[in-house]
């Protein structure tokens, strides 16, 4: 059964959209866990948990083996930058297959992909084989594979729970991904420093049986299944003229893009800084990671339990976000530092899920699969660019000035783009004091405008009040 036009969640279609609280028909009941009451939603979170344990096992190993073997936080820019890229160069494509064909089929197809990349360089790890240009290899591979299975992965969760449960199952598909991230650099970092790296790549390549015994095991009937596009010309201009004609759509991806290219690259930052400012050795490289991830899995819960997604929260969390960054760059300990990661990971997750979920929400069914891509390939296809830029700073001017860069980037796109958001919709931001219990503090608010533009804006929230 189809979930429905998409006009019902669509912000295009309200005069007001800046403001709006984009949601569901009927909002999620059931608490943080609702989407779990679903079978084949469950089967997928717990099939996800055991994989996404081992990709984490595998992105700590994988940057600590690149800085092993080169010792340059450039070197790990590239890896990075090389698993991103095909992204950033076939995205589009990835979302256009995604409506095209059945999503379980492909996710199906993907995962069992990832588990070979993973398990081929075990091998080249465990036989002592490995150098550099594997690494680079296999991770430029693995982005090619996830050039489908993004889309289909984010496009297949409506179908799992329809569209009241979306923002619930996208938050705690977060928290899935962040609960595995406080396990799998611990992990990884003990089994580097007791057996190797190359035992780390192998449970990661066999952890993705799990998600293949998941998908097996779904009921199609249960589904929601949308109509598939069938093939023909224009579809990928198609889905670009759509989101050119959404300014609700444009600039959420354009903010997610800014700090996804310049704002997430902590495989570099946490690299330089544990080996080149605090001097500490792979297991506590794995804390670091583990404290941001405590932090994510907050953000993650957090969102789980809010039923809307506001802009004016992707702004302000954006800002903060940048603040913080900015903030662990210049903290003269090792312990400020680490503390500093904790509320990083909280307001780095909420500006995605945030976003993630808006944009979601607010596509027709038989457009989310090219509009997900597009998001996917701004958010993540952008490191190709910020990755090699950031790891250049950071080699050349210090881990400090890099880690700073992309919090001031990150700052500068939250404010520029919340106020073109003001501006397309005939609003302005405002920042209110609001009393609290002891303190009074800032809150953001977008309101109309004086004048004539505010008087017509002020009518058209009145006529549709």
């Amino acid at each position: 059964m189809s979930t429905g036009t998409g006009e019902l969640s669509a912000p295009g279609h309200n005069p007001h959209p800046a403001d709006r609280t984009t949601r569901a028909p009927h909002r999620a009941a059931g608490g943080t866990f609702a989407s779990l009451k679903v079978r084949n939603y469950r089967l997928f979170f717990t099939g996800a948990i055991v994989s996404n344990t081992g990709t984490w096992m595998a992105r700590i190993t994988q940057d600590w083996l690149v800085l092993s073997l080169t010792g340059s936080a450039a070197a790990v820019g590239v890896t990075t930058a090389l698993q991103f890229l095909p992204m950033l160069l076939f995205g589009l494509y990835g979302g256009v297959i995604a409506d095209r064909y059945p999503k379980r089929r492909l996710l199906v197809l993907s995962q069992g992909a990832l588990g070979l990349c993973g398990i081929a360089l075990a091998v080249l790890t465990l036989s002592g084989h490995v150098q550099v240009w594997h690494v680079y290899l296999v991770a430029f591979l693995l982005g090619m594979v996830t050039v489908v299975d993004n889309p289909a992965r984010q496009s297949f969760v409506s179908e799992m729970v329809g569209p009241d449960q979306l923002r619930n199952a996208v938050s705690l598909n977060s928290a899935n991904f962040q609960s595995a991230r406080l396990v799998g650099p611990a992990v990884a970092g003990l089994l580097i420093a007791s057996v190797g790296s190359g035992w780390a790549f192998l449970v990661n390549g066999l952890s993705f049986l799990a998600p293949l015994v998941a998908l097996l095991m779904m009921r199609p009937a249960e589904l929601h299944p949308t109509a598939r596009v069938p093939r023909g010309k224009g579809q990928l201009r198609e889905g670009l003229r759509y989101v050119a004609g959404r300014p609700d759509l444009i600039w959420p991806i354009a903010l997610v893009g800014f700090i996804g290219t310049f704002g997430f690259n902590f495989p570099i930052w946490l690299t330089a800084f544990a080996d080149g400012v605090f001097h500490v050795g792979p297991g506590t490289y794995g804390l670091l990671n583990t404290l941001m991830a405590v932090g994510s899995l907050a953000g993650a819960l957090l969102s789980a339990r809010r039923g809307t997604s506001r802009l004016r929260l992707l702004i302000g969390a954006a800002a903060v976000f940048g603040v913080l960054e900015i903030a662990a760059a210049m903290s003269p300990g090792f312990w400020l530092f680490t503390l500093l990661l904790v509320p990083i990971g909280m307001f780095g997750l909420t500006v995605n899920v945030t976003a993630n979920s808006f944009v979601q929400l607010a596509t027709d069914p038989e457009m989310r699969g090219r509009v997900m891509s597009l998001y996917m390939m701004v958010f993540a296809g952008g490191t190709p660019l910020g990755a090699p830029l950031l790891g250049w700073v950071t080699d050349t001017y210090g881990a400090r000035v890099g880690f700073a860069t992309g919090g001031a980037v990150s700052l500068a796109a939250a404010i520029v783009i919340g106020a073109l958001l003001s501006r397309a919709t005939g609003l302005r931001m405002r920042v209110e004091l609001r009393p609290g219990r002891r303190v009074r503090h800032p809150q953001v608010r977008f309101v109309p405008r004086e004048g004539r533009e505010g008087r017509e804006e002020r009518a058209r929230l009145a006529a549709t009040a």
